[in-house]
């Protein structure tokens, strides 16, 4: 096999054009995820961090509103711009390690059709960008080992500085390539002050949000404890771990990311890249360990899958050579089309739930609260507008005067973030909430004499005001269970609102 002397641009281009189609064509259906309404509420206060996240998602979040609009089209326009990246990034990958054509288009075709990739390339967030900017460290690693010029530790610097200013977890990437570097012969390439020097460029980069964090006392950490010693996530073994990466990769794609572990690991053409392989099972051991979710791991999946069909497309042997030249890439696109339906809305919502239901149940669940007809990649984008509705009704029936003094509470930043979105077409003042960065916001000095409260416990409000009295109902067929209960209408605090602040905060 004579690998190209570099990559297929036009079948790069095609895949990312593809996937970017795809998502354009499907990243309008149901609703705003609960995610994308708190990520653009933080856009309405840009700062260089915040208590769960770092600052670069609702940057995106505040310049798409800026220049595209509020529509689910304009907020996903980025993320779909990502996921086409994120294809053409897993066939560069495949190119770099010593691939021909079959195995660019074998590792674009099972990027471009993994629910992970399909399911965040159609989404505002984090995810959506994170798979860029590990591949970014990745593919600078590679240049460093294949070339010897250590100049492009400054890539993998800039990258991971970036990449931390999107998501924390690009910590773990780190870690896990010097681990990997410090076990193998490559630790050389360490030794030098390039080296030294790309991690300076991360840290400068990272800079600013460090800051952020240390003069706001590192909420990010006492978010990120708060949850390892909760109940929140899902609890997950190692093989549980691998079991629900191959559902979010596509099972019948494991087959190749498998072999991309075998060729970083086991086989002598992938030796000097050893590192890469012993950085991905450090990686996965650790978020088992620190109670992440199982998908964390998705953005180190491009360069499996790209070495993973290199290693295949080296297999000669008479009988194996048809089944990976035109079977398993025909198996790929055929459940890959089929299971599309559970991570981008292609189907009308009732649809979907007698397809789901046809198809036995295959979502993942990443976090411990229950579920109602609806997975919660699909629930949280339910009810939203419905329950600014709802609030209104019950602002609107208040005498103007205490309109004036009143506050719209609510008990987590989906619900704040829905009415701070949705509201204004209703009159509706901007949400408070202890939850998460909406605790760093505060409540304001306004005088506050009336509540109107979601998804808080009668009991406890009673012990905070004079008068308590349900008067509305929110959730929806199809919204998160923990999202159907009580509008209560509250009078007469028994403190000023500032002074009961502080028993609002939490960060979980």
């Amino acid at each position: 096999m004579n690998p190209l002397r570099r990559p297929d641009w036009l079948l790069v281009g095609s895949f990312a054009a593809l996937t970017i189609l795809i998502h354009f064509l499907t990243n309008g259906g149901y609703g705003y995820f609960r995610d994308e309404l708190y990520f653009m509420a933080c856009g309405d206060h840009l700062a260089w961090g915040y208590v769960d996240l770092p600052p670069m998602v609702a940057l995106v979040a505040r310049f798409s509103r800026a220049t595209m609009g509020d529509s689910l089209f304009a907020i996903r326009f980025f993320p779909a711009l990502a996921g086409g990246a994120t294809v053409a990034i897993a066939g560069i990958l495949a190119w770099e390690l010593g691939g021909g054509r079959f195995a660019q288009v074998l590792a674009m075709l099972a990027a471009m059709l993994a629910p992970a990739y399909l399911g965040v390339g159609n989404l505002l967030t984090m995810n959506a960008f994170d798979a860029i900017f590990w591949m970014g460290c990745v593919w600078a690693l590679i240049r460093v080992i294949k070339t010897g010029d250590p100049r492009w530790w400054l890539m993998f610097g800039a990258s991971a500085g970036l990449g931390l200013e999107n998501k924390e977890s690009m910590v773990f990437l780190g870690f896990g390539i010097v681990a990997g570097l410090a076990l193998v012969p490559e630790r050389k390439l360490m030794l030098n002050r390039w080296f030294v020097l790309g991690g300076i460029v991360a840290l400068l980069l990272f800079m600013p949000t460090l800051v952020w964090q240390a003069m706001h006392h590192f909420p990010m950490y006492e978010e990120l404890s708060n949850v390892k010693g909760s109940t929140k996530n899902t609890p997950i073994t190692l093989l549980g771990s691998m079991g629900v990466q191959v559902l979010l990769m596509l099972p019948p794609s494991c087959v190749v990311w498998a072999s991309g572990l075998y060729f970083f690991l086991l086989s002598a053409r992938g030796r000097k890249f050893r590192a890469i392989g012993i950085a991905y099972l450090v990686i996965d051991v650790a978020f088992v360990i620190l109670k992440g979710k199982a998908y964390y791991i998705a953005p180190f999946f491009p360069v499996l899958l790209g070495a993973g069909a290199v290693q295949l497309e080296s297999i000669d042997g008479r009988g194996w050579r048809p089944a990976i030249r035109y079977a398993l890439p025909a198996v790929i696109v055929i459940v890959g089309v089929m299971l599309a339906p559970m991570a981008i809305p292609v189907l009308p919502v009732e649809t979907f739930i007698r397809y789901q239901r046809m198809l036995g149940g295959t979502n993942v669940r990443f976090e411990t609260s229950k579920t109602g007809v609806l997975a919660q990649n699909y629930a949280d984008m339910f009810g939203w507008p419905e329950m600014a509705a709802t609030v209104a009704k019950v602002y609107d029936s208040l005498p103007p005067n205490e309109r004036a003094q009143t506050a719209i509470f609510t008990s987590n930043y989906g619900e704040a973030a829905a009415i701070d979105f949705f509201g204004p077409r209703y009159g509706l003042p901007k949400a408070i909430s202890g939850h998460m960065s909406y605790y760093l916001w505060g409540p304001g000095d306004r005088d506050i004499k009336v509540g109107i409260v979601i998804g808080a416990k009668e009991e406890d409000l009673k012990q905070t005001f004079g008068s308590v009295e349900q008067v509305a109902m929110v959730g929806t067929e199809y919204s998160m269970p923990f999202e159907h209960g009580p509008v209560y209408l509250c009078r007469d605090p028994k403190l000023p609102i500032q002074q009961l602040w502080p028993r609002a905060k939490v960060y979980r």
